[in-house]
């Protein structure tokens, strides 16, 4: 008895079109390619027709074809990133430094339970630094730098044990830092109170690096009272200084603070 026509048109859409329904991975990726502008056609060997995106330029896969790494640093591309990104989770290294990429971090990057390296330094990325990043239990290189960040540097990233390398220096984010995990060598008695210089903290201990330089943030401990219950951003004192920062960053004139 022959196969309903249904049957055949399955099979040859399932050849024609594999992406469609057996790769997610490769999905996400071209996804990722249709939101970018990509003037020196990087991204021309990103295929979506294959079986799957481990023969794509600046991609690499392991022995089971997962993807495991996206090398698209200093590439000239501009646009923004996609949440299908979240989809990628066998992904260790996603590297797009040195673009011209805009917009957010999105939120599901926190879903890459594999990721090692996080390099988006170098664009023009904004918004805050999502604290699902906190789920990101096997990250090492946090490097965020020279960006348009703002809000505070989420204490939730103290729970991440791995974490070797955190730069958030040239962005404009503002309120306290967590003092323990890798920032546990900030030294507190240097900067007691909130203050509008640009304070440049670098600093190095235990085999960890911190670099925090260029915005307007004081360290806190974990344990401080005045943290209960509220947001990192909320300490006496820091609310004050960051609506006055944020008054000299859009140039307007410069009032009391409460």
């Amino acid at each position: 008895m022959a196969a309903p026509i249904w049957v055949w048109a399955f099979y040859v859409a399932l050849t024609l079109f594999p992406s469609v329904f057996g790769n997610s991975e490769g999905d996400a990726l071209y996804t990722l390619r249709r939101s970018l502008s990509d003037p020196d056609n990087v991204l021309q060997s990103w295929d979506p027709t294959l079986v799957n995106p481990c023969t794509w330029f600046h991609i690499t896969c392991n022995q089971d074809n997962r993807v495991t790494r996206v090398d698209l640093g200093n590439s000239n591309l501009s646009g923004h990133l996609v949440p299908e990104l979240g989809k990628l989770e066998h992904l260790q290294y996603l590297e797009l430094y040195k673009n011209n990429i805009q917009g957010t971090i999105p939120t599901e990057l926190g879903n890459l339970k594999s990721l090692i390296s996080l390099d988006l330094y170098n664009n023009n990325i904004s918004g805050t630094i999502p604290p699902s990043l906190v789920k990101l239990k096997s990250l090492v290189f946090l490097r965020l730098n020279d960006n348009r960040l703002t809000g505070p540097i989420p204490r939730e990233l103290v729970g991440i044990s791995s974490l070797k390398v955190v730069d958030v220096s040239n962005n404009d984010l503002c309120g306290t830092i967590p003092t323990s995990g890798p920032f546990e060598h900030i030294p507190l008695n240097k900067y007691p109170i909130p203050t509008l210089m640009d304070m440049g903290i670098d600093f190095q201990g235990s085999s960890k690096y911190v670099k925090l330089g260029k915005n307007l943030a004081i360290p806190v401990p974990d344990t401080d009272p005045r943290l209960r219950g509220k947001p990192s951003s909320r300490r006496p004192g820091v609310v004050g200084a960051c609506k006055l920062r944020h008054k000299l960053l859009v140039k307007k004139p410069i009032g009391p603070t409460k």
